[in-house]
């Protein structure tokens, strides 16, 4: 018995900490690849769902593609640098939870038998 407890505390002070790190590395890397970061900073301005106006040979069938393939690159440009955002939020909440975790993790193991102390005297 002793020896398990000796184990769980070894495992929790050492090796513990380093699958906090190592867990806070896979939920950054599924964050990226559920917003799929590379990809949007690929095609940043590229044209939003490939809508691009093709012109006839007049000047103003030219002149109103072109705005039109503005327009859609422009609301391509905003929307993917709104996802970006919401991404980068994402990666920054889920490393602050890992610092609150980080700091909490020491004094789990003690906080439940001192809890059952302090229940058990009041």
């Amino acid at each position: 018995m002793h020896m398990l407890i000796g184990s769980f505390f070894t495992w929790w002070y050492g090796e513990g900490w380093k699958q906090i790190l190592k867990s806070l590395d896979l939920r950054v890397k599924i964050i990226a690849d559920f917003f799929s970061i590379r990809l949007l900073l690929r095609t940043l301005t590229a044209p939003w769902k490939q809508i691009i106006s093709y012109s006839g040979t007049s000047l103003d069938s030219k002149f109103r593609a072109m705005i039109d393939n503005l327009f859609s690159r422009a609301v391509g440009l905003v929307v993917r640098t709104l996802v970006l955002l919401l991404a980068i939020i994402s990666i920054v909440i889920v490393g602050l939870l890992t610092i609150v975790e980080m700091i909490l993790w020491p004094i789990l193991p003690i906080s439940v038998p001192a809890s059952l102390i302090i229940g058990f005297t009041l």
